[in-house]
């Protein structure tokens, strides 16, 4: 677990209707500015309050455990977002594996023309 005190410098509304905080820290040891850099665009837990966290608080937030199941990874997106595609225009295509295997096929020909 990564503690950190700081002061919350920004709050503003997304179109989906999440927050985004901005949080500026006090001066972070090298370490401590890795650990917050690999966190980078991962999914986890803030737990924010303006005193410092008790012991029993502490170990109670290190108990949580993050859900992946109800995370996407990016190709689920991809073949949910093909799949939605498929059902607004099929393209002549009956059958949606019939239509997903075309479509990656092209995806992978594109990305194979950029190989040097």
């Amino acid at each position: 677990m990564i503690k950190l005190s700081g002061i919350i410098e920004g709050i503003s509304t997304r179109k989906d209707k999440t927050i985004k905080l901005s949080i500026g820290t006090q001066e972070l040891s090298p370490t401590e500015a890795a650990d917050i850099f690999q966190l980078n665009q991962q999914f986890c837990y803030l737990a924010i309050k303006p005193e410092p966290f008790t012991k029993v608080e502490q170990d109670l937030i290190d108990t949580l455990k993050t859900d992946f199941e109800n995370i996407k990874t990016p190709s689920q997106r991809l073949r949910a977002i093909l799949f939605i595609n498929f059902g607004q225009n099929p393209e002549g295509y009956k059958d949606f594996s019939i239509y997903y295997q075309s479509k990656m096929d092209k995806i992978c020909e594109h990305y194979k023309a950029k190989i040097e």
